[in-house]
């Protein structure tokens, strides 16, 4: 009876275990190779570059949890002039309706793209495009939760997208394989929200991709959002390459990494920084303090348990600590790996200070 006892204690430790390092689970990775020909944006993908960069793991619910019924992947590369993009998506019925720039694109079948150059959750841009090729491009200062500016009139100059499907476009009496994305941003406008005017070379930058695909209706062989018995839209699906953990896409501190290399002929080893797991940690307590206090004035939960305890991190431990002040709220902590200065500010932003 003692030996099932203790058997059960070891598996308890280890579901235990299990727990904290799901909880911890980091985003994911990817690395972009540097193309060694021109490309053609038309959808198909077919260059030697293409055919060497790896595609990444199989996009996920957002939430981490459920797998897609349906399969979604992607691939980057980059030149000194373009970021580029694809993603090949599974789909027994490809359609679109809507057809003006910067509508609301993810009332259709969608793939979407995130980037944020700097990893400081503030100004990153959101790029949506549709199976008629009918984008949505926007700039956003911060997320919602921050109550940010969203730059609707801001426009990708120079964006090169295509579509390729393999099926039939709009045609509800067959079933289609799927449909394809290719898409070149240029470095001109991708790096107007970053620390340099050039290519990240050698350096990663926080990106994730999301797909929202929707139950549909036919009506006079027409696609549309399909509706419950009391006329509302059923809700979407969306699936993504770095689970959010939650509904939102617009926390960016969950977003993947994406290393470019310098290399066109292999896979670099990429590593990310031990300080991004502090953050990530202080993000989470960023997210739980303000949603204990969001209905309190500034200042008044300056105690919390929580801060001002060890925390052991990858074999190092650090303490959180939380400043108060009229302006707001700091959320911080002193590096054990490169005795920086982690901090979330009020707004969300995230800084370092000091020297690595």
């Amino acid at each position: 009876m003692q030996r099932i006892k203790s058997v059960s204690f070891i598996f308890f430790l280890l579901y235990l275990g299990c727990i904290q390092l799901a909880a911890q689970e980091a985003p994911r990775k990817y690395v972009a190779l540097k193309i060694v020909e021109p490309l053609s944006i038309d959808g198909r993908a077919d260059e030697t570059s293409w055919a060497m960069a790896e595609w990444s793991s199989d996009f996920i619910d957002i939430e981490g949890i459920a797998r897609p019924k349906f399969k979604t992947k992607m691939k980057m590369l980059w030149d000194d002039t373009y970021l580029y993009f694809f993603a090949q998506m599974e789909e027994p019925h490809v359609w679109g309706t809507l057809k003006q720039r910067d509508t609301v694109i993810f009332y259709n079948n969608d793939f979407e793209i995130f980037i944020d150059p700097d990893g400081d959750t503030h100004n990153y841009m959101e790029f949506e495009m549709n199976a008629l090729n009918t984008v949505w491009d926007l700039f956003l200062t911060k997320p919602y939760r921050n109550q940010g500016k969203v730059l609707d009139s801001w426009d990708i100059q120079g964006l090169k997208s295509a579509v390729h499907i393999d099926g039939t476009l709009n045609k509800s009496d067959d079933i289609d394989t799927g449909w394809n994305v290719e898409i070149a941003i240029p470095w001109s406008v991708l790096t107007e929200a970053s620390d340099s005017k050039n290519p990240p070379e050698n350096q990663f930058w926080r990106v994730n991709f999301s797909r929202v695909n929707w139950d549909y209706e036919l009506e006079d062989g027409r696609y549309s959002r399909k509706k419950d018995e009391n006329g509302k839209y059923l809700p979407e699906y969306n699936w993504v390459w770095s689970p959010q953990g939650v509904i939102n896409m617009h926390e960016p501190e969950h977003w993947g990494y994406v290393y470019f290399s310098a290399n066109n002929t292999g896979k670099d080893d990429f590593s990310i920084p031990k300080d991004d797991y502090i953050k990530w940690y202080l993000y989470e307590l960023y997210r739980d303090f303000r949603n204990k206090n969001k209905n309190k004035t500034k200042g008044q939960s300056a105690k919390d348990g929580t801060f001002g305890e060890s925390k052991q991190l990858l074999g190092s431990t650090f303490t959180p600590l939380l400043e108060n002040c009229k302006a707001g709220f700091t959320i911080w902590a002193k590096s054990p790996f490169t005795n920086q200065t982690l901090m979330v500010r009020n707004d969300g932003k995230f800084e370092t200070h000091g020297e690595k």
